[in-house]
């Protein structure tokens, strides 16, 4: 693989409902000198669904996209910025140093995977295939202390064994990436508490709560904008917002961005 290579799966919600994050990310992508080879033929890699119902399942859909990365493409490195997907990679890669479980995977997607190919997400590709001080290069319109609370959610940074994340409970690179866009990251509470998407349908007065938790703490800590590195996140997020002030007429909303958004604007 070139420096500046990267496969690129996009998932079921960049090419649906955050069309958006899609677009951005391939834009800045392309502005910060990467190559993005979408991987032919991608499928689901089964999140939520698969992973609640059949563990081998929920393993073997991303294990066979890694193959097709390692084997087809000859690529070293891939880059997965949706969160939940990024998650469900790691996963798959980890369940394979397990023997027992590789082997059941291979019967599965019909072939092997050696273990080649890094797992990148959104926030890994700005820190660390382009690199802090080539992004800050770039920018052209700094964002003059914009005020960021940087959200990494659940599955950016945890499970610690599986995602191996610098610090899963206080991670940093984000805040690094905003910081060189000429944002200023605030210092606040909830970084990596679960904002409860996966409870949007089903539970909307605990999500409620929970979005109302974590804006109000960004707020309070001098957030002019939450940054965030999954397309759950955001809509839960942003969108909660709208009813919870139809609940609290004093409520005062934060503006939630996706990273690449930022990365572009800078």
């Amino acid at each position: 693989m070139t420096a500046k290579t990267l496969a690129y799966y996009p998932g079921c919600s960049l090419h649906g409902t955050s069309a958006e994050f899609d677009a951005s990310f391939r834009a800045t992508a392309r502005e910060l000198g990467l190559t993005l080879q979408e991987i032919p033929g991608w499928e689901c890699c089964g999140n939520t669904a698969a992973h609640s119902i059949n563990r081998l399942l929920a393993a073997a859909l991303p294990v066979n996209e890694l193959a097709k990365v390692e084997q087809d493409m000859k690529l070293d490195a891939v880059a997965v910025p949706c969160a939940a997907c990024y998650s469900r990679f790691k996963t798959g890669a980890h369940e394979m140093q397990d023997p027992t479980i590789a082997a059941d995977i291979k019967a599965v997607v019909g072939r092997g995977y050696d273990g080649g190919v890094t797992v990148q997400n959104l926030v890994d590709v700005y820190h660390d295939a382009v690199g802090l001080e080539a992004l800050a290069a770039k920018v052209k319109r700094p964002f003059g202390g914009l005020k960021v609370a940087c959200y990494y959610g659940c599955l950016l940074t945890r499970p610690p064994k599986v995602t191996l994340a610098e610090d899963p409970e206080y991670p940093t690179h984000m805040d690094a990436v905003v910081e060189a866009l000429g944002c200023t990251a605030v210092d606040w509470n909830y970084k990596t508490d679960c904002c409860g998407a996966s409870l949007a349908l089903t539970e909307q007065g605990i999500v409620d709560d929970l979005v109302a938790r974590i804006v109000n703490d960004a707020r309070a800590c001098g957030a002019e904008a939450i940054a965030v590195a999954c397309p759950l996140c955001q809509v839960n997020l942003d969108g909660r917002q709208t009813e919870i002030a139809r609940k609290d007429s004093a409520w005062v909303g934060v503006p939630v961005l996706f990273l690449s958004q930022l990365v572009g604007r800078a």
